[in-house]
């Protein structure tokens, strides 16, 4: 189903083709020229128009940058790129918690062309290998609490250069990052000539084939969510948003930390969630938090924390949630508390926003993620491509400017991920009589727990190295805690044993502790079709159902 009313781009609106040798060939054709600023820079003009202005805060440190700071930090970091040779094109890869130095790694791309590679630090050194063999970046920023990961994947990776952070330190000098920003922060870099059309940053989203997919994520994508985003969520140079989801993430990033610099707001950063700390600062006048985005964990974290019934949460204007299903309970229990969480549908490839669910439909429409965003469009399809009419179920597929061109690398997952141009999100979905969209189910076999995708393939990859496994499949299976959690359906081979700790303690040494299945079932045999795939249905109807409790 496609809504007629968001068919149209506006006038100039970028246009891209998910061909990847078209994207290539537009790119080449375009000069690697310099001295032309770029006209995409948001903090170039806020900090002309209000470098006084206070744009990011953390909390962990104390810290507080205007937009001169951060304009000056950008330049800073762009010259500091330069002096190490990185231009146009080239990768940086940032491995850190939330910090300042994801907004100044962002816009001194911005600046020189380069591309950011932003690494969950959850992961595995192992997984994160693959990434940066993928990428190839010539520059690893990384806290000094990752120390020792960088230094391997230096080895590893053949990485030029690291440069640690370490905002603990007890002068600026002795912090190894600032002290660079310091040394080049007088030397004058001419800007790149950039257009909506480069690649700014890409993002890692794991992968069915059990190897994750870089998504390049481009200057127009950005901007399009800030728009896509902004407007319905009232973000303006009053907006002062508590941004707690990992900035490696597009949820962190993207929703709503970029779309509020863009306007002109404040980013307050948290450098990792703690559900009491979260309500002390809604909560805390001096604060002043109007803007806050999560996924349903955090969200059932704060719901279950002694604070939450006493926190005032008055001055909390916008509270949108999305990355997974959003339990009814926890939606009741906000709007129990005069806050109306705002449901939405967003994918790392779609910039994320896509649909929206606003404030003013959440109780109506429970359930819901809401309707296509202005700028984007979609449309729910049936196995042959074609619309399905109203509470039909089908594939949801979106369109517009704030899609991603493909993914670093790898033509082949592009040119499966898109018909035409639209992206087949992969997920199944139905649309009622009023155009509010429903996701009911996944085509693939991804599962979401705590915000977090985590594809069965990649967990297999690592079940079928015990040397007691004969066949594996992983499905997702209730939690409470978690939302999903996985659950290793185990085949083994004659005459061999295998308990839970063990593999669990096998996973957590080669996957991120959110992969890392919660619970094992060993079985005779796996479920399989005439072709021999094995049929997950079956094994989600066995150890699922309808009755199955969740996993705590």
């Amino acid at each position: 189903m496609s809504d007629a009313r968001l068919s149209a781009e506006p006038p100039g609106a970028d246009t891209f083709s998910p061909d990847p040798q078209a994207i290539a060939q537009m790119r080449s054709s375009r000069p690697p020229s310099r001295g032309s600023v770029t006209a995409y820079d948001w903090l170039r003009h806020h900090s002309a128009n209000r470098g006084g202005k206070e744009a990011v805060r953390e909390l962990s440190t104390g810290r507080r940058f205007s937009y001169g700071d951060l304009d000056r930090r950008a330049d800073a970091l762009a010259a500091h790129l330069d002096s190490l040779g990185i231009g146009r094109g080239e990768r940086v890869a940032l491995l850190a918690h939330n910090g300042v130095e994801y907004f100044d790694l962002q816009f001194a791309c911005g600046r020189t062309g380069a591309i950011a590679v932003l690494l969950n630090w959850r992961l595995t050194v192992a997984e994160l290998e693959y990434i940066l063999n993928d990428s190839s970046p010539a520059l690893l920023i990384h806290d000094i609490a990752f120390a020792e990961t960088a230094a391997e994947l230096q080895r590893r990776c053949g990485i030029r250069s690291l440069l640690c952070v370490d905002s603990a330190a007890a002068t600026p000098a002795a912090n190894p990052y600032e002290a660079a920003l310091a040394a080049a922060g007088g030397r004058a870099v001419a800007p790149v000539a950039l257009t909506h059309d480069d690649v700014v940053t890409i993002m890692y989203t794991s992968g069915t084939t059990g190897h994750p997919k870089g998504a390049m994520i481009t200057h127009g994508m950005n901007f399009w969510n800030c728009v896509n985003l902004g407007i319905p969520c009232a973000v303006g140079l009053d907006t002062v948003h508590l941004s707690v989801l990992p900035l490696f993430h597009t949820g962190g990033l993207n929703c709503y930390s970029n779309p509020v610099l863009h306007a002109g707001g404040t980013v307050v950063i948290m450098r990792a969630f703690d559900p009491g700390r979260a309500l002390e600062v809604i909560g805390d006048p001096a604060q002043g938090i109007t803007h806050f985005f999560g996924v349903p964990a955090p969200y059932q974290f704060m719901v279950q924390h002694p604070d939450f019934a006493t926190t005032d949460l008055s001055r909390l204007r916008m509270a949108g949630v999305g990355g997974a299903p959003c339990a009814l309970s926890i939606l009741q229990a906000w709007a129990a508390r005069g806050v109306a969480l705002m449901q939405g549908f967003g994918m790392t490839e779609t910039s994320p926003a896509c649909i929206f669910l606003d404030p003013a439909d959440a109780i109506r429409k429970l359930g819901s993620t809401g309707k296509a965003l202005m700028h984007t469009e979609m449309r729910i399809v049936d196995d042959e491509g074609n619309d399905c009419p109203p509470n039909a179920v089908g594939e949801l597929w979106v369109a517009g400017p704030n899609i991603t061109p493909g993914y670093w690398n790898r033509p082949d997952a592009t040119a499966a991920a898109f018909s035409g141009r639209w992206l087949k999100t992969g997920d199944a979905a139905r649309a009622d009589d009023e155009g509010f969209v429903y996701i009911v189910d996944r085509w693939k076999d991804m599962y979401i727990s705590g915000g977090e995708n985590v594809y069965p393939a990649e967990v297999e990859n690592a079940l079928y190295q015990l040397p007691q496994v004969a066949e594996a499949a992983v499905i997702g299976v209730p939690s409470e805690k978690w939302g999903e959690v996985g659950l290793a359906v185990l085949v083994l081979k004659p005459g061999q044993s295998l308990d839970k700790a063990t593999v669990v303690g096998w996973c957590s040494e080669r996957l991120a502790r959110f992969k890392v299945p919660a619970d094992i079932a060993i079985i005779d045999a796996l479920p399989r079709n005439a072709t021999g795939k094995v049929l997950k249905r079956e094994l989600r109807t066995r150890f699922v159902g309808s009755n199955a409790p969740a996993i705590t």
